[in-house]
């Protein structure tokens, strides 16, 4: 993984004592809320419903066993001994004390971490695949280039007050884990018919409010252009971007009212215009990629694991479920799933972030990513380790046989942190997992991603799930509407809402009643979301509105 130089340590080392002073002048009263707001989101801190919410970034998800321990430390230093993975691969804390934020910036800057551009009207953190450098399907690992356009966006002079928000997703695999169609700018690094590396552009996606399929704009970007090119798509933004509507601010809406190929027209002018003068050189290329040389994989790491399986059916399912098939001979990949009964998903406990860090040490060259799904991943583990690990895992409660089922849910913090939530979402969970506990009949359905979100904000990306479950307030109390055809994968695709919201309390049964009409009418081996497609969505609304 990257490590930082010089430059990278003061640069971070300098804002954290700039954001000290700032801190220290609000509490003093030297600084209004309105002067404070945009300097404390440029350091990924919100005033949540109970409390202060710092958001730290991690780089396209990918840790080191060092700093999930610092993690660690900080959660049961100046938290309240946990914290949460969100679906764009950062962490957040949710209950700090707002004198003691500076301290926290502190200690994260002795292990290469901040919580710069972790929110504002900024570039956010950069995400990617959490399977980049290990999936067999991979074509060009994307890191790298994430490092890369890390390096260029951070603390950028003419994007630190664009018109909202903007997020970049990098992927590099045949399948698209990166949701990369739903983000400002979606990149896709490939090769051409001729080997030489590119990148397909794509620009104008995004969810919340106005949830929109990015579309693309270049098919094919030569390797030297990709800063140029990037940055040629944000200064059209930048200039004509609504300020006047924050609803309306997003590029997207720019995208969709100028037309993608007016839009086109003005970025490939400015980029003509710009493009000699940010060449990415083959030598920059090569220095960043050497940090992302494969470990030194052993040879001889095979096992059994058919007859492991067999004679330990919970390992079976775990191995079937949790793990991954990876591009080295004789290892996998395993999810670490943080999605127990009873646990809100993504919530992680300080002891369990010091385990993973010493089973990362033990089994995965000393390294963890975080993965959109809100689950934790250790990327090169032996074959003949698996078992160990998955007693160790289990013992942790981080062990769960559900990776990319019903009950591995993405969910938001909704009403009970968010500020911003109409309705709960942690608690609606925790119903439908209360209903999908039978693992036999959770199997038997097969795949089905479920998030939930407690506002039009779409946090949890409701919009492109299997499942979509959006909060809405209706005269001060909680209802929920529901979409269903979702996906953001490789066809992504916008769900499409099913009928009027429920209540609160019905949400749990409704879900089971869209699952029961999908086992009764479904195919065989016809996955949730294939049914949805050939069968529409009336067999499903008759069904939940039969007694409305």
């Amino acid at each position: 993984m990257y490590q930082y130089d010089q430059y990278d340590q003061t640069l971070v080392d300098e804002r954290v004592a700039q954001f000290r002073d700032q801190t220290r002048r609000f509490l003093a009263g030297q600084l209004t809320e309105d002067q404070f707001r945009p300097l404390r989101l440029m350091n990924g801190l919100y005033i949540q419903t109970h409390a202060p919410m710092l958001r730290v970034g991690i780089p396209y998800g990918l840790l080191s066993s060092r700093q999930l321990r610092k993690l660690a430390h900080i959660a049961r230093t100046y938290d309240k001994g946990y914290a949460h993975i969100t679906t764009r691969q950062n962490i957040q804390y949710n209950w700090p004390k707002l004198e003691q934020v500076p301290d926290i910036l502190a200690e994260l800057a002795q292990v290469q971490m901040h919580a710069i551009q972790t929110s504002g009207n900024c570039i956010r953190s950069v995400t990617s695949d959490h399977l980049a450098g290990i999936a067999p399907d991979e074509i060009v690992d994307p890191r790298p280039f994430c490092e890369i356009i890390r390096q260029w966006a951070t603390l950028h002079p003419e994007f630190a007050f664009l018109p909202r928000k903007f997020k970049i997703a990098v992927s590099g695999a045949q399948r698209d884990r990166a949701a990369t169609q739903l983000h400002d700018i979606g990149v896709h690094v490939l090769r051409n018919a001729a080997g030489a590396m590119g990148f397909e552009i794509l620009v104008g996606g995004g969810l919340g409010r106005t949830p929109i399929i990015g579309q693309v704009i270049r098919p094919f970007l030569e390797q030297q252009h990709l800063l140029s090119y990037l940055e040629a798509i944000l200064r059209v933004y930048n200039r004509f971007g609504r300020r006047d509507n924050k609803y309306k601010a997003r590029i997207k809406i720019l995208v969709k009212e100028e037309g993608l190929d007016n839009f086109r027209q003005q970025v490939e002018a400015e980029w003509l215009r710009i493009r000699d003068g940010l060449l990415l050189d083959q030598a920059e290329v090569d220095r960043v990629s050497a940090f992302f040389a494969p470990p030194p994989y052993a040879g001889n790491t095979a096992a059994d694991l058919t007859a492991l399986a067999q004679s330990d059916a919970a390992f079976g399912r775990w191995l079937k479920h949790n793990t991954v098939p990876h591009k080295a001979a004789g290892y996998r990949g395993v999810f670490v799933s943080l999605k127990a009964p009873g646990i809100p998903p993504g919530d992680i406990t300080d002891q369990q972030l010091d385990a993973v860090a010493d089973l990362a040490d033990r089994y995965s060259f000393g390294q963890v990513r975080s993965a959109h799904t809100q689950n934790l991943v250790l990327a090169d583990v032996p074959e003949n380790a698996l078992f160990e690990l998955w007693r160790q895992l289990a013992a942790l409660n981080l062990a769960s046989p559900n990776v990319g089922m019903a009950t591995d849910m993405i969910c938001c913090p909704g009403l009970d942190f968010c500020s911003l939530a109409n309705a709960a979402s942690l608690s609606v969970a925790q119903d439908i997992y209360q209903r999908l506990d039978d693992l036999d009949y959770l199997y038997d359905i097969g795949e089905v991603r479920i998030n939930i979100s407690g506002c039009m904000n779409g946090c949890a990306h409701q919009t492109v799930g299997h499942i979509g479950i959006l909060g809405v307030d209706k005269h001060g109390e909680e209802w929920y509407q529901l979409t269903l055809g979702g996906s953001s994968s490789n066809e992504a695709t916008l769900g499409e809402r099913l009928g009027p919201s429920v209540p609160k309390a019905e949400v749990a049964d409704v879900v089971m009643t869209i699952l029961k009409v999908y086992v009764a009418q479904r195919r065989d081996d016809e996955s949730f979301l294939q049914a949805v497609y050939r069968l529409g969505l009336d067999p499903f609304k008759e069904q939940v509105y039969a007694n409305r």
